[in-house]
């Protein structure tokens, strides 16, 4: 009879572990409480759609409805802006330490909830419990902590200024709970008022951050959280009594927003696409090369706004870093999201899926050489392996277009003026990452790429103290820090030549 159970030796020697799921339970007896639909929030109450409308939220790992939430129709958007509308002199009023006193206690209710909040979010948008579990909610946390303190010195740091007004705010799914913290902890700390706007994909940990809001005993009317698709975001966008809109999303729906918003008076931040180019120079460490690229590129299956997923390499380690790779990403795990052993969950929903499947097709037809790790992904799910593609012109699609997914396109070069050329050979501009043990080089080539964020021999790393945000088609406007203060700040004396008050 063979021997099943593996010694530390062996386990050592040939890395297999077992699955190590997390337990759904606290999860889903959340969600059991809120059958057979959940609400939107509005003005401190949970109420019912207008209209009735419902739609389904779905497991992408499983195929299985989580939940039904409301579609927000005309009527919810106008209850939600006049909560918001009535909500504001007082919370404006607010003395700094007072509204500071509130983003605490946000912060702590997130501390309080993290297991809920972060099994919650891998059941609703796929990605793996080690990365919700470590990054996303930690950074949650971060942000609010971070913006209590803004709240108490935005009179002294900020002065003549005040707050914008009334918020709308529309968020994407790839980090669901993340953009409720981006967006909605500034807004607060700056004495504004709030509708947010979650993701059809995945509004469960926004609507789970509502009660939290709540039971934190954050004022009614402050924040406000409607559910929806595209259409109740047109509604928030085009409502007359919104002082600001905050978008982060597709540059395409951004485009639509800025042609919707201009002329109107309303102020306006859009954090958008990219197509962000990881450099490597030939001194590089190519072992620590080969770890920044799976966080670059593989980290959330791909769909990450600023995911390098054009591999610069200079041609004499091109052939080595590409073998390199290659076996790595024949050790990449994907497979069930709650799986704490998993790299790579799944992908958000079979729309995705199949823009992804779209546009590799589209990059083979066009003569790039495509290579996919030998073992299969569930069959059970919306799972894409790991993809890399070799001998890439500049010009095709692939190379151009933000395709969201876990595809890497790689393209060589021979100087560090080539390397520039091609990091900046897109409609983008939003990260980018160098690689080098030459700090003499890095701090030459960095300013030399048009990027807001460039990262030297690391990369996805955030901060709730520093600035993030666009140039070009990935948008305009900074997210965090006291560049991110500034997008929900107004001069006093906007107020008294007829800006919106």
């Amino acid at each position: 009879m063979k021997e099943t159970a593996l010694g530390v030796t062996e386990i050592f020697e040939t890395m297999e572990y077992g699955p190590a799921p997390e337990s759904d339970k606290p999860a889903l007896d959340w969600l059991a409480g809120h059958d057979p639909a959940f609400g939107i929030y509005l003005g401190g109450r949970w109420v019912k759609g207008s209209d009735g409308k419902l739609f389904d939220v779905i497991n992408p790992a499983t195929t299985q409805r989580l939940a039904r939430v409301v579609q927000a129709g005309a009527p919810d958007v106008d209850a939600a802006v006049r909560a918001a509308r009535e909500a504001l002199p007082g919370w404006a009023a607010l003395p700094g330490h007072a509204r500071a006193r509130h983003l605490y206690a946000l912060a702590r209710g997130v501390q309080k909830h993290a297991r809920l909040l972060a099994v919650l979010e891998s059941m609703d948008n796929g990605k793996s419990i080690r990365e919700t579990r470590d990054l996303d909610i930690p950074l949650v946390a971060r942000h609010f902590y971070h913006h209590a303190g803004w709240a108490q010195l935005r009179d002294a740091e900020f002065p003549g200024h005040g707050p914008v007004g009334v918020v709308g705010q529309i968020i994407p799914w790839n980090f669901p709970l993340l953009m409720v913290a981006w967006k909605v902890a500034p807004a607060l700390a700056a004495g504004n008022t709030v509708v947010l706007k979650p993701a059809e994909f995945t509004p469960l940990t926004a609507l789970a951050f509502a009660e939290i809001a709540h039971q934190a005993g954050l004022p009614a009317g402050v924040l406000n959280v409607i559910t929806g698709d595209g259409t109740t975001g047109k509604l928030l966008v085009d409502h007359p009594d919104v002082d600001k809109i905050a978008f982060t999303g597709s540059t395409e729906v951004g485009r639509i927003i800025r042609q919707a918003t201009a002329g109107s008076g309303k102020r306006l931040s859009l954090e958008l696409g990219g197509k962000s180019p990881f450099v490597v120079f030939e001194d590089a460490d190519l072992d620590s090369v080969v770890e920044g690229v799976v966080d670059a590129i593989w980290f959330n299956q791909g769909q990450v706004c600023c995911a390098g997923s054009r591999l610069l390499v200079q041609e004499g380690v091109a052939q080595r870093l590409i073998a390199k790779l290659r076996a790595r990403m024949e050790k990449l795990r994907v497979g069930p999201p709650l799986d704490k052993a998993v790299d790579m969950g799944a992908i958000v929903a079979p729309v995705q899926l199949e823009r992804i499947r779209g546009l590799v097709n589209k990059g083979v037809e066009e003569g790039a050489k495509m290579w996919q790790p030998s073992w299969a992904c569930p069959t059970e799910g919306y799972f894409y392996p790991p993809t890399l593609f070799t001998d890439v012109s500049p010009a095709a699609t692939i190379a151009q277009v933000e395709i969201f997914g876990p595809v890497l396109v790689s393209m060589s070069f021979r100087t560090p003026t080539e390397a520039v050329e091609l990091a900046n050979n897109t409609p983008y501009g939003l990260a980018a990452s160098v690689w080098t043990e030459n700090i003499n080089l890095a701090l030459d080539i960095a300013p030399k790429i048009k990027a807001g964020v460039v990262w030297v021999n690391c990369t996805n790393l955030f901060d709730a103290a520093s600035g993030f945000g666009g140039y070009r088609e990935s948008g305009f406007g900074r997210e965090g820090g006291r560049e991110g203060m500034w997008e929900y700040l107004k001069a006093d004396w906007e107020s008294g030549l007829g800006a919106r008050d």
